[in-house]
């Protein structure tokens, strides 16, 4: 077995630490604009939401179904 040779770590120059916060600009703005995506998303599930809850609302409060309900709840309760 050969021995291992361990080699000393180059000494961090300016340029390295400038490097290293674009990198870290980079990640950040990224991880910013995916925040902003789900917000949205968010927004458009809602607002599909309570589009799907007025149409249901409609449909409960229709006569045919009400009385259908209340025929239901009568037989229940007998």
């Amino acid at each position: 077995m050969k021995p291992v040779v361990r080699q000393r770590a180059a000494p961090v120059t300016e340029e390295d630490h400038v490097h290293q916060l674009v990198a870290a600009f980079r990640r950040l703005r990224t991880e910013a604009a995916d925040a902003g995506m789900s917000t949205a998303e968010y927004a458009v599930g809602t607002l599909a939401a309570v589009a799907f809850a007025g149409v249901l609302l409609k449909i409960v409060t229709s006569p045919a179904v009400q009385s259908a309900l209340s025929g239901l709840i009568t037989k229940a309760l007998k």
